[in-house]
């Protein structure tokens, strides 16, 4: 019996299941995402590209 109630009170694996739950989340919302990401991305490079050729 108290070997259940150390199972049951044990969160020893509570923290890989949050860790992989926010990489899910994570995932799903750059493929949701992936075309504005890209857009935002690229802007950001084509006014780094600017401002080097700039100086």
């Amino acid at each position: 019996m108290n070997r259940v109630k150390r199972f049951i009170k044990d969160e020893g694996g509570m923290g890989v299941v949050e860790v992989i739950l926010i990489i899910v989340v994570l995932i799903s919302l750059v493929l949701i995402f992936k075309t504005q990401i890209t857009a935002v991305v690229k802007s950001i490079f084509i006014k780094i590209t600017n401002g080097v050729a700039g100086i």
